[in-house]
């Protein structure tokens, strides 16, 4: 389950750098930010046309109450690739920052 809005900022904060590894898939357009530690794969990352926008992962979250959450159902599979990187541009959060992080 993930969540981002275009207007919002992150600021992802890393501890260790040597506790996160980052995976990417067939397409290579996303880096998965995974906590070697625990599995969790708690942000999403694409670069775009040199621009940083990310998703977070809700099950990362604490202290947010389940019920502000809105649930809904999304399918990729067969979306170009174009496709994929224009939507993302469109939805991710646009102002992202990683610190402590490579």
């Amino acid at each position: 389950m993930w969540t981002s809005h275009p207007d919002g900022v992150l600021k992802v904060v890393v501890k260790d750098a040597g506790q996160v590894s980052r995976y990417a898939f067939g397409t290579r357009t996303a880096e998965f930010h995974v906590c070697a530690r625990c599995g969790v794969v708690p942000v999403v990352s694409s670069r775009i046309n040199g621009h940083l926008y990310a998703v977070v992962n809700v099950n990362a979250f604490e202290g947010v109450a389940p019920d502000l959450l809105r649930h809904g159902v999304a399918d990729f599979e067969g979306e170009a690739t174009d496709a994929r990187l224009a939507r993302r541009a469109r939805n991710w959060i646009a102002d992202v920052r990683f610190y402590g992080h490579d």
